[in-house]
């Protein structure tokens, strides 16, 4: 099979900030393998979890790398790959095993999640995001959200670098936002906060009543991953006992070894594609949690709907969906990921079922 890559940028319409900094734009890579007239197509790149960092160039390098061992393979058994795909790091392996996977797909024309007998029926809505910010913009950013779909879920960011008080402040002024809006309207939101690591223990503790006042339904990495697997899983086993609402690891969980040391300590886990690296071990991490009896949130970075839409292959399976990213950008090459109201819906086309559009080019592959 053959490997080509191709580069593009993904603008944001809003930049996001949290507690690491704040992204408006970021570069990806559209990864293609060919292989008896069918393409299939992956998306990856860069990304930054504080304790751990991968650039768009070193990815595209060991892509680069890998493609003439690739050139004597065919995409399956997929199995027969796997000695080939560990020895990549997670964004790399992501970007092939989508495309491994999309061309799967395509060869049987159906798309993956009725491939793994899901019910596309069972989905549920996504969370939409807001960033760090004074107070008044995060209120305008959103309504902004709820001027492009119904945005019944909101995931508020914190950890904010200036400290508890403005996460207090944000807090407080975005549960009354939603307070009011079921007061007009008649339909409650869900409010979650995710605080992307950027409180210690201390401040943690202090949050959780505040937050449990504010009706927030959720509280997503409160605490800096760690390195070290065995203090990583003391921070969420010294604060699980007393958090009185699901507690969500994801800068944390990467893999099943993370999921099973973590589990006794979490509520649910955040999948993330790029985290993974790819659907092979994603489909893993959701079923065992699900065994396990652990909510599962899939999320995403500043991804493009070729990476919301095969992580959205999973959605039946996922009990809080947070792909917005793709809601987000001003320039997105892709196509096919379909929106019911504020529900993603799997795309129906075989493979991931995400076109390109026609900035990238249907020759590009």
């Amino acid at each position: 099979m053959q490997l080509r890559l191709r580069r593009f940028q993904l603008t944001k319409a809003v930049p996001l900030a949290i507690s690491r900094g704040t992204t408006a734009a970021v570069e990806h890579l559209l990864v293609s393998l060919e292989h008896d007239g069918l393409t299939g197509i992956g998306e990856t790149g860069g990304f930054e979890t504080g304790h751990r960092h991968y650039d768009t160039d070193a990815v595209a390098a060991e892509l680069e790398a890998v493609a003439p061992q690739l050139a004597a393979l065919a995409p399956q058994p997929l199995q027969a790959l796997e000695p080939l795909l560990a020895a990549l790091s997670p964004p790399a392996r992501c970007g092939l095993d989508l495309a491994l996977h999309d061309w799967w797909g395509k060869r049987l024309n159906q798309p993956l999640h009725r491939l793994w007998g899901l019910d596309p029926g069972a989905c549920v809505a996504t969370s939409v995001t807001l960033g760090l910010g004074t107070p008044e913009a995060v209120l305008a950013r959103l309504e902004r959200w709820w001027l492009q779909l119904p945005a019944t879920r909101i995931k508020l960011k914190l950890g904010s670098p200036a400290g508890i008080a403005h996460d207090l402040a944000l807090l407080e002024g975005v549960a009354s936002a939603l307070e009011q809006r079921r007061q007009q309207t008649g339909s409650a939101c869900e409010l979650q906060v995710d605080a992307n690591g950027g409180w210690d223990l201390a401040t943690a503790r202090a949050m959780l009543e505040p937050l449990e006042r504010a009706g927030v339904v959720l509280l997503e990495q409160p605490l800096a991953p760690l390195l070290d697997p065995q203090l990583d899983t003391a921070g969420f086993a010294a604060l699980h006992g007393l958090c009185p609402l699901p507690l969500v690891a994801d800068e944390s969980c990467w893999q099943l070894a993370d999921l099973l040391r973590l589990a006794p300590h979490v509520d649910g886990i955040n999948i993330k594609l790029l985290k993974s690296g790819g659907l092979s071990e994603a489909l893993l991490l959701a079923q065992t949690a699900r065994r396990l009896g652990l909510g599962v949130m899939v999320g995403c970075y500043s991804d493009g709907a070729l990476l919301n839409g095969a992580a959205a292959q999973l959605l039946p399976l996922v009990t809080w969906p947070d792909l917005d990213s793709h809601l987000n950008l001003v320039d997105d090459p892709f196509k096919g990921l379909p929106v019911q109201g504020d529900v993603l819906i799997p795309p129906a086309g075989p493979g991931l079922g995400i076109d390109l559009g026609v900035a990238m080019g249907q020759s590009s592959c």
